[in-house]
This record gives C-alpha cells, structure tokens and sequence, in this order.
C-alpha cells in the first residue's frame, strides 16, 4: 500500500494540472499529495492492531477467537472533489484487510481511476485486485442489483445516494454512504476572532467551497458580528478568480457549470428576498458561466435556500445570534448533518455545545479537515456508515466467529 502512496506522489507534477483542467482548482494548491498519504499511511499502521482475531477464550475446554474477515469484493464511487483523497480514505482499508476493490470515478475526474489504477498494479497489486472501470449509471445500477459488490462506498449527491439505494434494495449488500452538507460555523463570544474569520472564510471559500466538509454558513454571536463581516470580506474581496493553471489564480471555475448557477440562483433569490450581498461584482470582472465570483451575505435567515440548501459554491451567509440556545437551534436547521466548527476557548462548552447539535464531526478552533484517526461520517440527509479510523476497518470487514471445543 505504502509504495503505491509514493508511486501517486512521483506524478504529481503530471497530477496538479490535470486537476486544474478536469475540476477548476487552482495549481498553486499543490494537489491532494499530503493527505492521501497521512490518511493511507495511519491506516495501514493500525491495520495489524485492528485486524488482529480476538481471542475472548481460551482454556482446556474451548477456544472462542473473532476474525475481522474481508467483505469480499468493495464497489468504490468517488466523487470529483478531492478525487483522490476521498477515493483513498475507502481504497487503502479496504485493499489492506483484504478485499477485492473495483473503482468507478467521477465522470468529471476518469484521469484519478487511471492513476491509481496505475499505481497500485504497478507496485504489484494484480488487475484482478484493484480495477478501475468506466461506467454508466445505468450499468453501475445493474451490477449493484445483481449482487455484483459485498459492500458499496459512495461519495456523492443525496440523488445519488438515493439512487445506491435502491439499485441494492433486497440485496443486503451493506452501504457507506457519504452525501450532503450544509455545515455550520459558531463564534462565541471568547473567541479569536482573527482566527476564527480566517479559518471559516477559507473553509467556506477554498477551492470555491467544492468540499464536503466546507463552511456553509456562519453564526456569530451579537458583540462580535460586525467585526467578523468586515473582516470576513476584506478577505473576499482579495481573492482572484481566474485561469487555475496561473499560480497567483486563488479562485478557479466551478467543476460545473450548471453547479455554478445553482450557486447564483440561491444568491439572487436570497437578495430578492432581503438578503445584502457584501462583495462587488466590479471585483470580479471575470465572473462567466462556470467562473463564479465569492459572495459573503448578510440580513439572511432560514427562509432563505442559500441558508438552507447545499450550495456547494462560495457564497456564505453570515447571521448574528444572542446566544448559544439560538445557535444550536440554527445550527440543527438542516437535512444534513456532517461538521460543525465552534469558536469558543472553552473546550468544556464547546463539546457541551456539540452533544446537542446534531453534526458527527465537531471541531474546536478548526475547521475542514478529516483526521484519519477520527470516524468519517453523516447522519440524516448527510448519509451512513463510516470510513477512516478502526470504525472504517469494521465497515469493510464482516465479523467471524470460531467455537473451537477440545474436550
């Protein structure tokens, strides 16, 4: 596993600007090396640990182990934001606890499929093993029903999880399923500020907030508002939206262009309904089809779909709240249920806070990153299961167990 990690990272050079032209993000971002390798890397350290049978007894009578065999064959559907990570963080676990893996990518990124297809048979791994496949909806669908796959890893839409589902109705084939997000951000009144505004902005904005675990609206508390927006769209406002080939470009066009005008559709329908945009159009000049200019919006609610709704663009609505009971109600005003970041220096409130909202990852003074350590997950609209950690090894493994009698 470890040497076909090193095999992606000598492509990436060849790997960064093909991520330009297949997904819009800009080449001074450097591509997704790093964190494929800490995520495969801490999950092939723990495998023997995790893995290991579990001898519950063992005496002159009976010997009585658990083994954490392989499902068997594991469907991998990755989705064309950080195609290689989320691919990696099902791929890894599943190809070391000895499952076959067959990769169906994202439409939008086929050139990710072949590199890791490349990489690992490079090293070793056979064809047989680890395949990636060019497929069709339908298709895919038709494998599914036909019990094709032991276990279904999808990264997508809430469509598309939907779709999984019922492709694998009556199969029992078990599903990880990773969808939707509107994932909130709360500043406290003990906060950082400067750090808060700068961690949350970024998490909404980078990469044009094409992540599933972006910052998609923000709550502040009274006090605290107006500093925060001002600053917030001082760091707008220097932004540059353009080529994602130049390396001074921070802002690249959205993957899609039809993404990018559900991204303007739920703007001008939250500024027709009150809502004040804060960021001038004369800023970016280049703002066309699927360049997408960033917008920061204030006087919104949750009437409002940009408040709502998955935008999945770089538009972030910013509220003021009296305090934290309002907060919490806010922040669990929504289908999805992935991150929350909170800004408190207080770790004792921040995870009080978090017991009660209904996220299944909560960051304190952080936001937008996936600790390998930590279970990745979702709850309502946001989907299932769970990858990463040894919580990731006991989705794609089945638990078997062994009553050995002696005498």
């Amino acid at each position: 596993m470890k040497e076909g990690i090193a095999k992606i990272g000598a492509m990436n050079d060849e790997i960064v600007p093909e991520l330009a032209k297949q997904m819009g993000r800009s080449i001074r971002y450097a591509g997704e090396f790093a964190g494929i390798e800490e995520r495969a890397f801490y999950m092939a350290d723990i495998a023997h640990s995790v893995l290991e049978p579990i001898l519950t007894e063992d005496n002159p009578h009976f010997r009585h182990i658990i083994k954490c065999v392989a499902q068997g064959v594991v469907l991998v559907i990755a989705p064309w934001d950080y195609p290689y990570m989320t691919a990696i963080n099902s791929i890894a676990p599943a190809l070391i606890a000895g499952n076959a893996v067959v990769l169906k990518h994202s439409y939008q990124t086929p050139l990710v499929g072949i590199r890791l297809a490349h990489a690992f048979q490079s090293v070793g791994i056979p064809a047989e093993i680890f395949q990636n496949l060019m497929l069709d909806h339908q298709t895919t669908a038709q494998l599914i029903s036909s019990r094709a796959f032991d276990f279904i890893n999808f990264t997508g839409s809430v469509g598309g999880g939907k779709a999984i589902e019922t492709a694998a109705s009556g199969t029992f084939t078990g599903l990880g399923l990773e969808l939707g997000e509107k994932d909130p951000g709360y500043v406290m009144e003990d906060a950082d500020l400067d750090a808060a505004v700068e961690t949350l902005v970024d998490g909404a904005m980078f990469i044009f907030d094409q992540c599933c675990c972006s910052i998609e609206r923000i709550y502040v508390v009274e006090s605290l508002f107006d500093s925060f927006v001002e600053k917030a769209v001082q760091i707008v406002q220097a932004y540059k939206l353009g080529n994602p080939l130049d390396t001074e470009t921070t802002l690249g066009p959205i993957a899609q262009e039809r993404l990018a005008n559900e991204v303007s559709t739920q703007t001008y329908e939250a500024v027709a309904a009150g809502a004040i945009p804060l960021i001038s159009p004369s800023l970016f000049p280049q703002d066309s089809g699927a360049y997408l200019m960033s917008q920061v919006l204030v006087n919104v609610d949750h009437t409002m779909r940009a408040m709502r709704e998955e935008s999945f663009g770089p538009v972030v609505g910013i509220m003021p709240v009296k305090d934290y009971p309002t907060a919490i109600t806010l922040m669990n005003d929504s289908n999805f249920g992935l991150t929350a970041s909170l800004w408190t220096k207080n770790p004792k409130r921040a995870e009080s806070i978090a017991n009660q909202i209904a996220t299944v990852t909560n960051y304190m003074k952080c936001a937008d990153y996936l600790d390998p350590a930590l279970c990745w997950t979702g709850c309502k609209d946001t989907g299932r299961s769970g990858g990463l950690s040894i919580i990731g090894y006991h989705n794609l493994t089945r638990p078997k167990s062994y009553h050995l009698k002696k005498a």
